[in-house]
């Protein structure tokens, strides 16, 4: 491309593009190359942008072309109120991960001061939504994983959340002797020979924070065997799985003594979160 207006650029990125957001992704890619905001882009819509800008536009294009998710493109990510910094250290939050805050808030007072522990955090999308809402609430946030783990600080930092620390660390090692009076965590949940791993966003994601065993398993089953030493009696235990796990889990919940086991939809009607209570 050589240098064009605004609404040039963008018309011609879109049609570049495949897929119904193309437009919306030109926009943000855009918007991250010049530093502005959406609103810019139609008020300048006639404004030419100099060659510089284009060339570093056309970069971004060409991988998302490619199928690059735009997050990792952009460096950023919406997630329930909060603008997050992600990288391919981090998993992309996802709107269907917000059913897991949204289970968590509806059980924790906001007149409180609980302990949360969000493990394998990531970005710490989860966690610091939490803290966001419940300000009196004391959140850990753990990932065995340094650079990931980085990210989650530097997006606390960025939101002013002082209520929130965290640990590296795998699973309950992290927590040390700690106990809680919820636990959550958005685990590796798909099979490691499952198709969808190498299609699309997912192609570019970190593995193990995708793939855990033969039936995608693994790792839930080693946080529901652990949880009874790290929650308080009465504390709840929140995690997050696939469409198709949710009874699985609620008998593994079961299994290990928990009470009051359920399974919550997402907006898609398909099982998302399953949670059950810590007897006491």
């Amino acid at each position: 491309m050589s240098t064009l207006k605004v609404a040039e650029l963008l018309r011609e990125a879109a049609a570049r593009l495949p897929g119904e957001d193309a437009r919306h992704e030109a926009e943000q890619l855009l918007i991250h190359v010049l530093g502005v905001e959406r609103a810019w882009l139609f008020s300048h819509a006639t404004d030419e942008v100099d060659a510089e800008a284009v060339e570093r536009f056309e970069v971004l294009l060409a991988r998302r072309a490619e199928g690059h998710p735009l997050a990792y493109l952009t460096g950023r990510r919406g997630f329930w109120t909060l603008d997050l910094q992600v990288n391919t250290a981090t998993l992309i939050p996802r709107p269907e991960t917000e059913l897991l805050v949204e289970q968590a808030l509806a059980r924790l007072p906001a007149d409180d001061m609980v302990r949360v522990a969000d493990m394998g955090t990531g970005s710490g999308a989860v966690a610091l939504s939490i803290a966001s809402e419940r300000p009196l609430a004391t959140v850990m946030a753990t990932d065995v994983l340094g650079p990931t783990l980085a990210m989650a600080v530097k997006n606390a930092q960025a939101h002013g959340l002082e209520n929130v620390w965290f640990r590296r660390g795998h699973w309950y090692t992290a927590l040390g002797a700690d106990r809680f009076d919820m636990i959550v965590s958005n685990p590796p949940y798909i099979a490691a020979g499952d198709p969808h791993l190498v299609q699309g966003d997912l192609r570019f994601e970190p593995p193990p924070a995708l793939a855990s065993g033969p039936d995608g398993l693994d790792a839930i089953r080693e946080i529901i065997a652990g949880a009874h030493e790290h929650l308080v009696p009465g504390g709840w235990l929140l995690l997050e799985h696939g469409w198709d796990q949710g009874e699985a889990i609620r008998a593994l919940l079961e299994q290990a003594g928990f009470a009051e086991a359920q399974t919550v939809q997402d907006l898609e009607q398909r099982d998302r979160v399953t949670l059950g209570r810590w007897p006491g």
